[in-house]
């Protein structure tokens, strides 16, 4: 990347890591881009919203939720470095069907759906950016859809512990790690217990 003084600094480095972009794409996107700044117990969006940004998480740990007969279901969590945002607001502006609660303070970067589409329209590389991008969300939906399928709680811990990022296990408190894991938290404490006692 070019030796050149970006607003955004944070996003276009982790984005160049991920694909090279040109020196256009680069002022493009330090111009588009928003930094925000959340308070733990902010929520980026709430259920009924629309959201209509893609957040890149700078700093910070958030989890996308939603309610059920007065319980909260946690069904994702991001933390740095990775992105956050609702999939029916972003893509098809309806109202978000999750909350997105920050967990700790949290910043992030983010786009907007306009710019990112006009990204897309006049900036080839920015398609091959998008196509990594979406490989990666897929992936991981691809893990969350395992992991709610294992029928058993010491099987959907033990998935856990080898495919999520090490960070949300440290970071995430244990009440909404055990509705990740759908779960009680006690039968969560009595999981961690033998592993985390052989160190």
């Amino acid at each position: 990347m070019p030796a050149t003084k970006y607003n955004h600094l944070f996003s276009i480095v982790l984005l160049n890591a991920i694909h090279p972009l040109s020196k256009s794409l680069n002022n493009f996107l330090s111009n588009s881009l928003k930094t925000s700044y959340y308070k733990k117990g902010d929520f980026i969006v709430k259920n009924g919203e629309v959201c209509d940004r893609l957040h890149i998480i700078r700093k910070g740990l958030v989890r996308g939720f939603f309610y059920y007969e007065n319980s909260e279901i946690t069904t994702w969590v991001s933390v740095d470095n990775e992105m956050a945002t609702s999939i029916s607001g972003f893509f098809k502006k309806t109202p978000a069907l999750e909350n997105i609660e920050c967990l700790e303070d949290t910043c992030t970067e983010s786009i907007s759906y306009h710019d990112l589409d006009v990204a897309l329209g006049n900036f080839k590389e920015m398609e091959c950016l998008y196509r990594i991008l979406m490989q990666q969300y897929y992936l991981h939906a691809e893990c969350r859809a395992y992991l709610v399928r294992i029928p058993t709680a010491k099987g959907r811990y033990g998935h856990f512990l080898q495919n999520y990022n090490p960070e949300i296990i440290k970071r995430l408190p244990k009440k909404y790690l055990a509705s990740l894991l759908n779960m009680r938290p006690e039968t969560l404490s009595r999981l961690e217990t033998p592993i985390f006692g052989e160190n």
